[in-house]
C-alpha cells in the first residue's frame, strides 16, 4: 500500500509567523514524542527533537531541542538552515526563507531547502517505535556531476521536564563524552545520558556554549515563562556528494534495539535506511488493517495514521499505588536515570495520551476516544487492552481521572469517566463479539454499578427519590468541563447533570443485557433502568426553553436548576434518546444547531449567555476562564452525528458529510495532519489548545465510519 502525502502549498511557506504557528509531532508509542513548528524555531518549552518518556508514558524529559544545519557550498560561500526566535524579537539565522517544501509521508515530516539553483537539502525525522530515540536524515538532491557539500550539523540540548524551562550559568557546562563521531552528554553528574550518534565519515568538535535567551512565543501567549537557554555541546560536520544521505541517531540512555546495531558504523545509513523502511512499513500496515475505506478516503487515512499517535504503552506496576488526592500537573517530579522500552511492558498494557503535548492519559478522555482510535481503525487488540489495562485501576467502582505526569498514584476526580467505561465495552462488543472479555469484566462492572447505587466518592451516587445519579464535592471538578484555577472551579455543575444521567441511563440498559447474557440476576438493573426512564423527562425537560436543563437539583438543593444553553444535553440525544419525545428532540436538535454548531465543532455556551467568552486567549486564568464558556470543542461533533442518526436515520447523511470539509483543510494549519483539541467559539473560529487531541480525531474517525454504515 503507497502511503498518502500530505503536502502545504509552497506558497504558504517562508512567511515566518505562518511558519511558526504550524507544527509537526511525530511520537514513539512510549508517551515520548518529537515535536516542533515548520521553520524549526522552538516556540513553545515542549518542542524537542527527542522528549523522552523516562517512565512510559509519562515522566517526559526534553532532551534535545533542535538540530540547525548550515551547508557550505562548493563555492565556499555558507547557507544557514535554521531558524531561532530570541528574546526582545530577534530572528537568526533566517532559514525560513530558504524553506520550499513540507509534507508528511506517512507519518514522518520531510522538509526541502533550497540552496541555490537546482541544489537542495531534504530533511527527514522519525522516532523509533517502542524507543525513546529519534532519527534526523539529510538527502542532498543535486544532479550528478554537481560538486559535494560540507553539511554541519548544531545540536541544542538540555534535561528538564517538558513543562518548564532552563536557565543556563557560566559555570555550568555538560558532561561531555566524545568520539569520532558521536557524543554522550549528561546535564549534571547522575543525569540521564543521551547519546548523538552520526555515521563514520562524520566528524564531531567540541564546543560547549550557551545560547542564551531563546524565546516560546506559544508560551508568552499562554502567560507562562517564555525565555529559556539551551547547550551547545559542539557540531558535527560531514561531506556530502550528490545523491547521498547523512544521518543522526538521537537516543535516551545508553542502549540501542538489536536492530539498530549498525549504528555508528559502517553500516550506519543503511541502517537507518531499514529503520526508515520499518516506520513505512509499520504505517501501512496501520492503513491495511483500517480497511479499504482508507485507499478511497485520504482523510481516513490521514487520521488513521494521527489516532496511532495517542496509543502508547503503560507498564503494569508490580503493585498498583494507593489512589490520591487532586493534586497540581506542575507537582515536583523526580526522575531516575533508565531507559524503558515498549518491549518491557505486557502486550495489552495499553493507554491514550489524551492530547500533545502537555496532557497525560485521562480516563475519561480514553474511554471516549477508544471506539474511533481502535475498533474504526481495526486495532480491536488494543481496544481490547485499553479495556483490560483501566480495569486494574478500578477504585471504589471509579475509574481514574487522570495519571499525573510524573508518575504518581492516579487520581480518581471523575463522574463521567466510569460510565463512559460502559459505553467504549459496548461499542467494543458490538464490534467484535467477544464474550471472553464481557465474562472477564463482569464482575468489576456490577461492582462499579452496586457502588454508584449505594454511594462512592465525591458525592457519587443514585438519589433513591428519583433514582437519578448525583455528583458533587466542594472544589472538586467532576465532569468534563473540569477547568479549575486554583481553588476555583469554572464550571461546578454539581448536582444531576444532564450528560452524566444519560450515561447512567446507558450503562444500566447495557448491564442489564449483558448480565442476562452471562446468566446474571438483571433485576436490579431493570429496576434502576426504569427508574432513570420515569424521571429523566420529567426533571429534565425545560419547557418555557425547548431544551433540556444542563443540571437540575443544584447544589444538592431539590427543585433548583441550571438552565444554562450547553451541549451537554447532546448525550441524552445520543445515549439515551429513547427517553425524549421525537417531537421535541427534534425541536431542542434545531436549537443547538442555531446556537451552538460551528464549522469546527460546537459551542459550549450559548453566544447570548452574559457569561460567553468567544475568544480563547490571555494568561492561564483567563484561558481555563473561557475553557467551557463558549469555547467550541471538535469532539462534541460525535454526539451531534449520533444523534442526527437516531432522529433522521440515513437521511442524515448528508448533514453529517458537510461537517468534514472544514477538518479537510484543518489538516494543513495548526497541528499538521491531526487535529486540535479547541477553537474560538468567534469566528474565524481560529483553532487552539492542543495541537493534537485524542479524542478529536477518535470521533472524527467515528464520524466516518458511522457514514459508511
Amino acid at each position: 500500500m503507497s502511503l498518502p502525502t500530505l503536502a502545504l502549498d509552497p506558497a504558504t511557506l517562508g512567511d515566518l509567523d505562518a511558519d511558526l504557528a504550524r507544527e509537526w509531532l511525530v511520537t514513539n508509542g512510549l508517551g515520548g514524542y518529537a515535536m516542533g513548528s515548520v521553520c524549526g524555531a522552538t516556540t513553545r518549552s515542549y518542542h524537542g527533537l527527542l522528549v523522552a518518556a523516562v517512565r512510559p508514558p509519562v515522566d517526559r524529559a526534553v532532551l534535545i531541542t533542535k538540530v540547525d544545519e548550515t551547508v557550505t557550498l562548493p563555492d565556499a560561500s555558507r547557507v544557514e538552515l535554521g531558524t531561532n526566535e530570541y528574546a526582545g524579537g530577534a530572528i537568526a539565522p533566517h532559514g525560513f526563507a530558504r524553506l520550499e517544501g513540507f509534507a508528511l509521508v506517512g507519518s514522518i515530516p520531510r522538509w526541502t531547502f533550497r540552496l541555490s539553483d537546482g541544489i537542495a537539502l531534504e530533511k527527514s525525522v522519525w522516532m523509533a517505535h517502542g524507543y525513546n530515540a529519534t532519527f534526523v536524515r539529510y538527502r542532498y538532491v543535486a544532479a550528478a556531476h554537481m560538486d559535494s557539500i560540507q553539511l554541519t550539523l548544531t545540536p541544542f540540548c538540555l534535561d528538564r521536564d517538558h513543562h518548564g524551562v532552563t536557565q543556563g550559568a557560566l559555570d555550568w557546562r555538560f558532561l561531555v563524552d566524545t568520539e569520532a563521531a558521536a557524543c554522550t552528554i549528561r546535564a549534571f553528574t547522575g543525569a540521564l545520558p543521551y547519546r548523538i550518534i552520526a555515521g563514520p565519515a562524520a566528524r564531531f568538535t567540541a564546543t560547549g556554549e550557551w545560547h542564551w535567551h531563546v524565546f516560546h512565543r506559544a508560551e508568552h501567549e499562554r502567560g507562562l515563562p517564555d525565555t529559556e537557554d539551551v547547550y551547545q555541546p559542539g557540531t558535527f560536520t560531514i561531506t556530502l556528494a550528490p545523491g547521498q544521505t547523512a544521518s543522526l541517531l538521537l537516543s535516551a540512555g545508553t542502549s540501542l534495539p538489536p536492530e539498530l546495531a549498525g549504528i555508528g558504523g559502517e553500516r550506519h545509513e543503511a541502517t537507518v535506511a531499514d529503520a526508515y523502511e520499518r516506520e513505512q512499513a509499520r504505517c501501512a500496515d496501520l492503513l491495511s488493517r483500517a480497511g479499504a475505506r482508507v485507499v478511497v478516503d485520504a482523510m481516513a487515512a490521514r487520521l488513521t495514521l494521527a489516532a496511532d499517535q495517542f496509543l502508547v504503552a503503560r507498564p503494569v506496576p508490580t503493585a498498583l499505588p494507593a489512589p490520591t488526592e487532586p493534586q497540581s500537573l506542575l507537582s515536583g517530579i523526580s526522575r531516575e536515570a533508565s531507559s524503558v522500552s515498549a518491549a518491557s511492558a505486557r502486550d495489552d498494557s495499553i493507554t491514550v495520551i489524551a492530547g500533545y503535548p502537555w496532557f497525560t492519559d485521562w480516563g475519561r478522555d480514553t474511554m471516549i476516544a477508544l471506539p474511533g482510535l481502535t475498533l474504526t481503525t481495526g486495532r480491536h487488540a488494543d481496544a481490547r487492552g485499553l479495556l483490560r489495562t483501566f480495569a486494574r485501576y478500578i477504585s471504589q467502582g471509579m475509574l481514574p481521572n487522570r495519571f499525573p505526569d510524573g508518575g504518581a498514584a492516579p487520581e480518581y476526580n471523575t463522574v463521567d469517566a466510569t460510565l463512559w467505561y460502559f459505553v467504549a465495552i459496548g461499542r467494543y462488543l458490538d464490534a467484535t463479539g467477544d464474550e471472553a472479555l464481557l465474562s472477564e469484566l463482569f464482575p468489576s462492572l456490577a461492582d462499579i454499578i452496586a457502588w454508584h447505587l449505594r454511594g462512592t466518592r465525591f458525592g457519587i451516587g443514585v438519589d433513591p427519590a428519583d433514582g437519578l445519579l448525583r455528583a458533587g464535592a466542594s472544589g472538586v471538578q467532576l465532569t468534563w468541563m473540569d477547568a479549575k484555577v486554583d481553588d476555583w472551579v469554572v464550571t461546578p455543575r454539581r448536582g444531576k447533570p444532564v450528560e452524566i444521567n444519560a450515561l447512567w441511563y446507558a450503562a444500566l440498559s447495557r448491564m442489564a443485557a449483558w448480565a442476562r447474557r452471562a446468566g446474571a440476576e438483571a433485576g436490579p438493573y431493570d429496576a434502576a433502568l426504569a427508574a432513570v426512564e420515569r424521571s429523566y423527562w420529567v426533571r429534565f425537560w425545560y419547557e418555557a426553553g425547548g431544551y433540556l436543563y444542563d443540571v437540575v437539583d443544584v447544589e444538592g438543593q431539590p427543585g433548583t436548576v441550571d438552565s444554562s444553553f450547553r451541549p451537554n444535553q447532546l448525550f441524552a440525544l445520543s445515549l439515551a434518546h429513547p427517553l425524549i419525545p421525537l417531537d421535541k428532540a427534534q425541536h431542542m436538535l434545531m436549537r443547538i444547531e442555531e446556537r451552538l454548531l460551528t464549522p469546527m465543532g460546537l459551542r459550549t455556551l450559548a453566544p447570548d449567555d452574559p457569561r460567553y467568552i468567544g475568544i480563547y486567549t490571555g494568561d492561564q486564568r483567563s484561558r481555563d476562564a473561557a475553557y467551557h464558556q463558549g469555547t467550541v470543542w471538535p469532539w462534541l461533533l460525535g454526539a451531534y452525528a449520533d444523534a442526527l442518526l437516531a432522529l433522521y436515520g440515513a437521511a442524515a447523511h448528508a448533514r453529517i458529510r458537510a461537517l468534514l470539509p472544514p477538518f479537510e483543510a484543518h489538516l494543513r494549519t495548526a497541528g499538521i495532519g491531526t487535529i486540535s483539541e479547541i477553537a474560538c467559539a468567534n469566528p474565524p473560529f481560529a483553532p487552539c489548545g492542543c495541537i493534537a487531541q485524542a479524542w478529536s480525531v477518535a470521533e472524527l474517525l467515528r464520524m466516518l465510519a458511522l457514514l459508511d454504515n
